[in-house]
């Protein structure tokens, strides 16, 4: 604990590192305050129905990443999730459009090309998904919450458009707020946003499922103190996925230029055993919400009511099954061993033992392949141990912290803050975080 207390005071002795902590602070402030703003015109104290719907499904996962915003109607309700899902798009059109290939490979100016890109594309999803969250709001709340209809005398048209706009500037701020982050605080911005929006909701879960088992027969403390070491270990599971890497050898050979010497060493392509992240489990949840669409239909209800039991045996099979097939898809996606190989040929770099060209992208193939199918499974069975974890007795909104997405992001957002926290430390020859000096995982690296 000492130690500890000594790491924190060496933290703000650092002067760059306490303002930016600082600054980072400020935003976040910010941020959770403008989760709690709702949007003008409608009634506030009438929005019960609206938190009830937006408790379960990927309605719930949207309001958990928001921090509660969206089933609060604030002007944040929609959060960066659009930002998130327009980058996945660009990420995925450069993969198969030679245009975004081409800047991904043009270094910073490309980038700066398709951060613009995205925030355009941003505009546009947020122009479909405002009016259709402005729709849901009305089919969920009564009408006379609608107070600049019923009391001011706005036509429901007017009043969509008016809501529309102010949605789409709360995303767009909360999305500034983000890069702000990223470039004079600490962390990712986006990712520590939508880790903030978890843990708030953290709390709520945690005082009602200790209400929970103190009151009634449950299980009392005995079984809350089971939850609590089970947890504790999903977590440390969690960080063991998130950690783990495959590190392959790569020689680069000796230059002479001049009286200098380059290459001539060692080092390590860090293959990631989930590589994919958390975005297998978001997608395989949106396919599975599909099925009740067709809950209208006699023929087809039995199918809705299937994949709607969150704790059956059939969604969670056929939920695993998606999270697999997923994982593989988006490593595919994201991990270019072709790319790796080009990049290690014009250094100079090669694998021992492996020739350059098309049998370094084989042997990088290989062991993707390899490494991807443990990790897969892994983050597959992390994905439904929430569900475990209900029909063990834990309430639901605490069970969504024993795995799944926000199991995931809380693991991988602190580790990376912390990675960069310690760099700063180790720069100015403080001790790090850990024991060691250092992070173990990444920054070995």
């Amino acid at each position: 604990m000492k130690k500890f207390i000594e790491t924190i005071k060496n933290i703000f002795k650092i002067e760059e590192l306490r303002k930016r902590l600082v600054y980072t602070l400020l935003l976040i402030l910010v941020y959770r305050l403008g989760c709690f703003i709702v949007i003008p015109g409608i009634d506030a104290t009438m929005l019960a129905s609206l938190q009830d719907k937006t408790s379960t499904g990927l309605v719930g996962l949207l309001n958990m990443f928001s921090g509660g915003a969206f089933g609060n109607a604030s002007v944040f309700a929609l959060g960066v999730m659009p930002y998130i899902s327009a980058s996945i798009v660009v990420q995925l059109l450069g993969m198969f459009v030679p245009y975004f290939r081409k800047l991904q490979m043009e270094g910073e100016s490309g980038r700066r090309r398709i951060n613009q890109i995205t925030r355009y594309l941003t505009i546009v999803i947020l122009a479909i998904q405002c009016p259709a969250y402005m729709a849901a709001v009305h089919n969920q709340i009564p009408g006379t919450a609608f107070v600049a209809v019923n009391q001011l005398g706005w036509s429901n048209f007017v009043f969509n458009i008016v809501c529309t706009i102010i949605l789409m500037a709360g995303s767009m701020f909360v999305m500034w707020l983000g890069e702000r982050i990223t470039d004079r605080g600490i962390g990712n911005g986006i990712s520590l946003l939508i880790m903030i929006g978890i843990v708030a909701r953290l709390p709520y879960a945690l005082v009602a499922e200790v209400g929970e088992k103190l009151t009634t027969n449950n299980g009392g403390l005995l079984l809350l103190i089971v939850e609590f070491i089970v947890l504790f270990f999903v977590f440390v599971a969690a960080i063991a996925l998130t950690q783990g890497v495959r590190r392959v050898p790569v020689n680069y050979a000796k230059r002479i230029v001049g009286n200098k010497q380059y290459g001539g060493v060692r080092q390590y392509i860090p293959l990631k055993i989930n590589a994919a992240g958390v975005m297998p489990i978001i997608f395989a949840q949106a396919i599975m919400l599909f099925p009740l669409l067709f809950s209208r239909w006699d023929a087809t209800r039995g199918l809705a009511a299937t994949m709607s039991n969150y704790t059956g045996f059939w969604y969670n099979a056929i939920f695993f099954i998606f999270v697999v097939i997923f994982t593989y898809f988006y490593t595919a996606v994201t991990v270019n061993p072709t790319m790796i190989a080009e990049d290690m040929k014009k250094n100079g770099g090669f694998i021992p033992g492996v020739k350059p060209g098309k049998k370094t992208v084989d042997y990088l193939d290989s062991i993707m392949s390899k490494v991807t199918l443990p990790g897969s499974i892994f983050l597959g069975l992390i994905s439904i141990f929430p569900a475990f974890a209900m029909i063990a007795g834990v309430s639901d909104q605490f069970a969504s912290f024993y795995g799944g997405t926000s199991l995931l992001i809380l693991v991988g957002v602190v580790l990376d803050t912390l990675q960069q926290i310690e760099s700063y430390l180790l720069m100015r020859h403080y001790d790090g975080l850990m024991k060691t000096g250092r992070l173990s995982g990444r920054s070995g690296m």
